[in-house]
């Protein structure tokens, strides 16, 4: 497939990614089970009577979809493509506390409507008055990912020349308690979190919607070139060195092409050990983290992927994100890892838009 360009960028996260010049206000909490989002002032974007039936997971995405659309100076793109690994998950709880509290009687449908994965996508394309494909996309944390590559083939195809693509997950109090009661949230006493050096299970859990551009042609204000992505299941952990060298070789490239790799640590004792095999492979690249900043979730990779469109274009790397020292004169090509759990690996080569 031919590469695309990434146009716009825009993130809601634990962050304040909203406002300009955030770099400088990256900071990390490693001392909370669960990280919330920096919301906006909804009321600016949307009408209170329509947000008051909005779940936050919509409501995040209307605002990051708006910022990215104006960015990218588009009125309706030619698609819609969202991925999720949660979907309305509060208006998904309400509905099943209504069927119980009801003994599964007489039951309003506005909840059930509203919990589909695919509300968001569907409010958005409302919202735009867009009648063009409209898809979501559900696989845990290569969500984005697909649609990625569902918007890269829409392009290829000549089906679209200008894409939104985005990913989105919230919270629910009842499945963090369910996640702190099989440990995939990290207990109290493992706190402070050790992102990198963990010796203990679980992560902390966060939140957020990044929103992109993905468009055929280059535009003056593009952040990157989408040159290609992988994704698989299941790894073997001696297999990462080789799913990580023969995707570059796939694209040409050696390691010492890579001028920085943005590796997901979550602070999982189990599954971070990918990452610590796959870093080997990097010993002339600025190696990368993120986690600390975003918390994990499904869509975690949309926070790596707004920042790597940040850094090619800023061609400037946070402190609070290096690992090691390293750092080339110029940032040409990122190559971001994630999965989630050591299940869903995928691999995404993003290059500074020239």
């Amino acid at each position: 497939m031919s590469a695309v360009y990434i146009n716009s960028a825009s993130c809601i996260s634990v962050q304040d990614t909203l406002k300009d010049h955030f770099f400088q206000g990256l900071t990390a909490d490693q001392s909370v089970q669960i990280l919330k989002a920096v919301e906006p002032n909804y009321k600016e974007f949307i009408p209170p009577a329509m947000s008051r039936r909005m779940s936050k997971t919509v409501k995040m995405s209307s605002v990051a979809s708006h910022y990215a659309l104006k960015e990218a100076g588009i009125e309706k793109p030619d698609a819609i493509i969202v991925g999720t690994g949660m979907g309305c998950s509060q208006d998904s709880e309400k509905f099943l506390k209504n069927v119980i509290d009801n003994n599964e009687e007489f039951l309003t449908p506005t909840f059930f409507i509203q919990s589909t994965h695919n509300t968001v996508a569907g409010q958005i394309a409302l919202g735009l008055q867009c009648h063009a494909y409209n898809f979501t996309y559900v696989n845990t944390s290569s969500s984005l990912e697909f649609s990625f590559l569902d918007a890269q083939l829409q392009i290829n195809d000549g089906e679209a020349e200008n894409v939104l693509v985005g990913a989105a997950d919230e919270q629910t109090n009842r499945t963090m308690e369910l996640y702190c009661l099989n440990n995939t949230i990290k207990k109290e006493d493992d706190l402070p979190a050790d992102y990198l050096h963990s010796e203990t299970d679980g992560v902390i859990w966060g939140e957020g919607a990044a929103f992109f551009v993905l468009g055929k042609d280059k535009t003056e204000n593009a952040y990157a070139k989408l040159r290609d992505i992988q994704i698989i299941n299941r790894l073997d952990l001696q297999e990462t060195q080789s799913f990580v060298g023969d995707f570059l070789a796939k694209n040409n490239l050696k390691s010492e092409d890579i001028d920085a790799v943005i590796l997901g640590f979550s602070g999982d004792r189990e599954s971070d050990v990918y990452y610590t095999k796959a870093m080997d492979l990097f010993q002339n690249s600025s190696l990368l983290y993120y986690k600390h900043l975003s918390g994990e979730f499904n869509t975690a990779s949309g926070f790596s992927t707004f920042m790597a469109c940040h850094i090619l274009k800023g061609q400037q790397i946070p402190e609070v994100m290096m690992i090691n020292s390293e750092k080339k004169a110029e940032v040409k090509n990122i190559l971001l890892y994630n999965h989630l759990g050591g299940s869903d690996h995928s691999l995404m080569l993003l290059e500074k838009a020239q």
